[in-house]
């Protein structure tokens, strides 16, 4: 084994990251280059990572937070051995390569998560390692430790300057997350340049007072020092900042230090300065042989991984049933009787026909799923008795003054949306658990950019937001849902659902807990909704289908007109369609509970269920915009915000009757 320079391995990772900004001519060097032997220190003497295994499923969790700075971790994946090619490096930000400007979980092997809208990337660090902790509770036994890795985030001021840093701070440190070290560069630079003008924050201290150990500051470009900082924080009996004074674009002698080395290239003219100023001497996207021999991890990896199968064969000698059961929920395969637990659910729903609010269905309905699979974790954002997220089999997560969890699944978040969010993609990114967690639909704005990540990532997160519409009455416009459904259903990969009633809503937990590619949006209602009668339940599932015809109200004559509704609403449909009927108006009501996956749908059967020619009524207590992608003659709904009123009156006032939606029908009926 080739002694090792630190020295030169920073500056491999200086060079890549200047030559592949360079050669784009787009990117962030700075943090790269500053970070470079924060880098040498964590994953040459403490990362516990496999580059031929990169979801070996005890490998420490190693999260770029700064991801605006991707080419640190693209160097750190190519010079330790993983499958990135350094034609991958010199494809820095192209189409179809595997170093896209930001890093891409499930594009480039190696990267845990996809990072860039800053703060994100250490809240998903602090879901991770969550996860960790709570499997390690739930499957180690004495003498067997197959869950025992930390969580490793990179982090700048950015990340620090977004408020999601605050809620994930603050949780972390409630939860005594002693294996997740965040490393702080602080180098004191952003776009707009010196950031003291703007963010004043002892970082330090605030940590502190959320409940962290704090190190440093300690001199970033110390390899030594930067190691010894690791080794304390591994130590700590909580999560570790590691406070790091670095230079932004260290090495550069005329951009170090200043706002040019964060977000641009450094030109030929001064990458040749930055050569001569490191005393590197080799050309662009060369790394020597005896520095690569330096970086390789390969071998390390494979005796820290045979040895974790040792440990788990060992494992699995005295616990066979607790093995399998760990295999499974790492690989996010459901149980055999999932399916059969799902079909029980609706057909129970079916039968009882109650009239419940769809958030009370939605409770019934976790009933049964979370006595059936142990690895669904809930939560919500201190609205638990609102949004109803808790059951019989998920008592509140608590942890001792040990640290340790007291085995509950259900986790207050406190008011934290945007950090319930993020974390709950941690956790789904992690593995061994799906989580949910509930809040009123017009907060989902606050959590919007981490669904968005959740869908852009593939990833199991279940949002159950309740309080759906003017519903919920008194509360008033601030409360009140009005363009929420339409713009979350803007959102490409995510599924949403507006329930109707019990039936609908056990058919959505069942596809969004079956869906391992698609974070799904629950929205349901505060009020009681009626159990709309229906001959059959399999078409449900398809998103919307014909819910009754005008036999049901006793016309024996083809539909002259559909009406489509979600939610609520879909009583409504039912009632006007009634009150035609006795005007011999014949009307099919067709349920739409989900857009999404209604459009994913064959066209046959979309034609089947709004055929051609018949002119389409939505009916939905929200903005109409999205209604008239279906050809649709008239949207009752509402393009302003609500009132403060009660539920019933605000209804009325709105338009929301079956008086006025049979008016709608016959108007447009006329003017055929």
């Amino acid at each position: 084994m080739s002694i090792k320079d630190p020295a030169a391995m920073a500056h491999a990772i200086r060079a890549l990251a200047m030559d592949a900004v360079q050669q784009a001519n787009s990117g962030h060097p700075g943090a790269p280059m500053g970070m470079a032997e924060i880098a040498v220190a964590l994953w040459d003497r403490h990362l516990k990572h496999h580059p031929g295994s990169p979801h070996w499923a005890d490998r420490d969790r190693f999260v770029l937070s700064n991801g605006h700075g991707s080419m640190l971790i693209y160097a750190l994946l190519h010079l330790t051995g993983y499958d990135l090619p350094m034609d991958e490096l010199r494809r820095f930000r192209q189409l179809h390569s595997k170093t896209p400007g930001h890093p891409e979980v499930g594009v480039t092997p190696g990267v845990e998560t996809t990072t860039g809208p800053l703060g994100q990337g250490l809240t998903n660090a602090v879901g991770m390692a969550l996860a960790e902790k709570l499997l390690a509770a739930e499957f180690n036994r004495p003498g067997h430790a197959i869950v025992d890795h930390r969580t490793w985030v990179f982090l700048g001021d950015g990340c620090l300057m977004e408020g999601i840093s605050h809620e994930a701070a603050s949780l972390a440190g409630a939860w005594k997350l002693n294996k997740l070290v965040a490393v702080y560069d602080d180098n004191g630079i952003s776009i707009d340049g010196p950031v003291k003008p703007w963010y004043v924050d002892d970082a330090a201290k605030r940590f502190e007072a959320c409940g962290w150990n704090v190190v440093g500051p300690v001199d970033g470009h110390e390899v030594d020092a930067v190691d010894a900082a690791l080794a304390q924080a591994r130590a700590a009996d909580k999560p570790t900042l590691v406070v790091c004074r670095t230079t932004i674009g260290k090495g550069s002698p005329n951009r170090g230090g200043t706002a040019k080395a964060h977000g641009e290239a450094l030109g030929a003219e001064e990458i040749r300065l930055t050569r001569e100023a490191l005393g590197w001497s080799h050309a662009p996207f060369v790394v020597p042989a005896e520095i690569a021999a330096m970086w390789d991890a390969r071998e390390r990896g494979a005796q820290a991984e045979a040895a974790w199968n040792s440990r788990f064969a060992a494992y699995r000698g005295e616990h066979p049933e607790l093995a399998a059961e760990f295999e499974r929920r790492m690989q996010g395969r459901l149980p055999a009787n999932f399916a059969q637990t799902a079909v029980d659910a609706v057909v129970a729903a079916h039968t009882k026909a109650e009239t419940v609010a769809s958030r009370k269905a939605s409770q019934l309905a976790l009933e049964a799923f979370t006595k059936a699979l142990p690895e669904l974790l809930g939560g919500s954002a201190d609205l638990t008795g609102s949004n109803l997220t808790n059951t019989s089999s998920t008592p509140a997560l608590r942890f001792g003054a040990d640290g340790a969890p007291n085995g509950g699944r259900h986790i207050n978040y406190g008011v934290r949306e945007f950090g319930m969010a993020a974390i709950m993609n941690g956790v789904a990114l992690h593995g061994g658990y799906i989580p949910y967690g509930g809040t009123f639909l017009t907060f989902s704005d606050y959590s919007r950019n981490a669904i968005r990540m959740a869908a852009l990532m593939k990833q199991r997160v279940i949002h159950v937001f309740t309080h759906d519409s003017i519903g919920l009455g008194e509360d008033g416009p601030t409360h009140q849902s009005v363009e929420h459904a339409a713009s979350l259903r803007l959102i490409p990969n995510l599924d949403v659902w507006r329930p109707a009633d019990t039936a609908e809503t056990v058919v959505a937990w069942t596809l969004a807990i079956g869906n391992a590619t698609r974070p799904t949006a629950l929205l349901l209602s505060r009020q009681n909704l009626p159990y709309a009668p229906k001959a059959g339940l399999a078409e449900i599932g398809k998103g919307a289908y014909v819910l009754a015809e005008p036999g049901e109200v006793g016309l024996k004559k083809k539909a002259q007109a559909v009406l489509v509704a979600t939610g609520s609403e879909v009583q409504l449909a039912l009632h006007a369609q009634a009150l035609l009927a006795r005007d011999r108006i014949a009307v099919r009501v067709v349920s739409m509970p989900s857009t999404t996956v209604f459009d994913r749908q064959s066209v046959a059967y979309k034609k089947s269920v709004l055929p051609a020619g018949l002119p389409r009524i939505a009916v939905e207590a929200g903005v109409t915009d999205g209604w008239w992608k279906y050809g649709c003659a008239a949207v009752v709904g509402i393009d302003t915000y609500g009132e403060s009123a009660p539920a019933g009156v605000l209804f009325k006032h709105f338009g929301f009757t079956a008086e006025n939606v049979a008016a709608v029908v016959r108007k447009v009926l006329s003017s055929k």
